[in-house]
């Protein structure tokens, strides 16, 4: 598979001048479409996510890809209340444990305890016989223009909902995943909701789905009800039931999602690249070898947001080293190589191998502000990622300490402002020379990502090497037709 490092106007239909107008004649039926999150309560949560530069970024094999890191500005969204979204009680993330540097290997994973899964209740007015002036008919959601966004809530172009996403039926064919890093996902990205949506109100977005009557409240059920299925039959010991064709058939609705890509160029399937974890040897101090640093911001010192002075060449060419102008603004807290660093630009997180025998997790942290460009070459890119130094690979989340643990196989990076955070994402794709359906869930994002109806990033594991990443990549198609699953109501 080729793998290319990929990775908001809010979509809100509040309409209180038509429930007023309802509520006067002595109400109106409401409709699955309108937004349950118009009635719902603030919930507490906790943080303006950035996007690194492969944060979710594919490599390309032949050339660097895009980098792709956290949404940076979340927008003003109303957000729902804990009976819309949260489950009753929520468990605290699993605990992810450091793989080793072998290639393919995932960290282990407590599995999560058995979470509150109760429907979230969503409360409509009572339908009411109908006023006798029938007002002009309004125009069908899924027909209705949606404005998709950019990181930085602009609108970049229209569509319709219909243009990519139509009911359909899965292809009956084997569905593979491993179900305790599913399960860990799915609680992982459950929790983020519950906990930061207040600090992060974009991930309340309904997007394109909302316009076919798809909201918020779907997806969080979506997830409380595949997260009780897992828990249930790990406990079991059994094979679980989301890998019975006709159980995920008789319980979800699957939509099709056709690529959408407003330069006109015609695609009839997903693009799926790839990013990878690398494993890199590097050093905590400086070296003849592994003279490049890897910088966090010192919060003591970055009241005047210097991050956003300087560009990457300004950095490796020593502004914050001892005789620099911000020296002491910036601290090192790894070296790499030149290529070491560009590595970590572009894939977000990087696993180094100390000369002392240890070895951190460092993720991106904060950018300079300055938009990665398409087409530019990686060195030539101005963009600029501060680290910092994580337990885990990480994915989606508005600051470093909010993101999402994640791990390979069930992870894919999207466009979380117009397809949505949580996503359940079935890929009908060939693999190892077999058809096979992948299940996934969208729970990290990137700038490649801002916006882009038409690829997904997979995460594919954690590799000691680029051939070692094309080799394992090779055994996956470049494109796949795409599925969302939903819970059936």
């Amino acid at each position: 598979m080729e793998v290319t490092s990929s990775k908001q106007r809010f979509n809100f239909e509040l309409k209180p001048l038509l429930l007023v107008f309802c509520l006067m004649l002595g109400g109106c039926s409401a409709s699955r479409n309108q937004d349950s999150l118009d009635n719902a309560e603030s919930i507490q949560p906790t943080t303006t996510p950035q996007t690194s530069e492969n944060n979710q970024q594919s490599t390309v094999l032949s050339q660097p890809s895009p980098s792709v890191h956290r949404e940076d500005q979340p927008a003003k969204v109303i957000a729902p209340s804990p009976s819309t979204i949260a489950p009753s009680q929520a468990e605290a993330p699993p605990t992810v444990v450091a793989p080793s540097s072998q290639a393919d290997t995932s960290p282990s994973v407590a599995v999560p305890s058995q979470a509150d899964t109760t429907p979230p209740v969503i409360v409509t007015p009572e339908a009411a016989t109908p006023p006798a002036a029938v007002p002009a008919k309004e125009e069908s959601p899924s027909t209705a223009t949606y404005d998709a966004l950019d990181e930085f809530g602009q609108s970049k172009f229209s569509l319709k909902s219909s243009d990519i996403f139509a009911s359909a039926n899965l292809p009956n064919s084997p569905i593979s995943f491993d179900e305790r890093d599913l399960l860990t996902v799915l609680v992982n990205t459950r929790n983020y909701f519950i906990n930061h949506n207040q600090q992060d109100p974009k991930v309340l977005r309904g997007g394109l789905l909302e316009n076919q009557g798809i909201t918020v409240a779907d997806i969080m059920e979506t997830l409380n009800f595949m997260i009780q299925v897992l828990q249930e039959d790990l406990t079991a010991n059994r094979i679980t039931r989301l890998k019975n064709p006709q159980f995920i058939e008789e319980h979800f609705q699957a939509i099709r999602w056709s690529p959408y890509d407003p330069e006109g160029v015609v695609q009839e399937q997903l693009r799926i690249t790839q990013y990878a974890i690398f494993t890199h040897p590097g050093s905590r101090t400086k070296t003849s070898i592994y003279d490049t640093p890897l910088y966090r911001l010192n919060s003591e010192l970055n009241a005047d947001n210097i991050e956003t002075r300087y560009s990457k060449q300004d950095v490796v060419s020593g502004v914050y080293e001892l005789g620099g102008e911000a020296y002491g603004r910036a601290i090192p807290i790894a070296y790499l190589t030149r290529d070491g660093l560009e590595e970590a630009l572009l894939q977000g997180t990087i696993l180094i191998n100390f000369e002392d025998g240890s070895s951190s997790y460092f993720n991106v942290d904060i950018n300079n502000g300055i938009a990665y460009v398409h087409g530019t070459a990686q060195k030539a890119q101005k963009r600029y990622w501060y680290f910092k130094e994580v337990e885990s690979i990480k994915g989606y989340g508005y600051q470093s300490q909010a993101k999402i643990p994640v791990l390979p196989g069930v992870t894919f990076a999207g466009d979380i402002l117009n397809i949505g955070l949580g996503k359940i994402v079935v890929l009908d794709n060939w693999v190892e020379g077999e058809k096979r359906l992948q299940i996934g869930v969208i729970a990290d994002t990137g700038g490649a990502f801002s916006p882009n109806l038409y690829q997904l990033d997979y995460l594919a594991g954690i590799f000691p090497s680029r051939a070692a990443f094309s080799d394992h990549a090779r055994q996956y198609s470049d494109y796949a037709t795409a599925y969302v699953l939903v819970r059936r109501r």
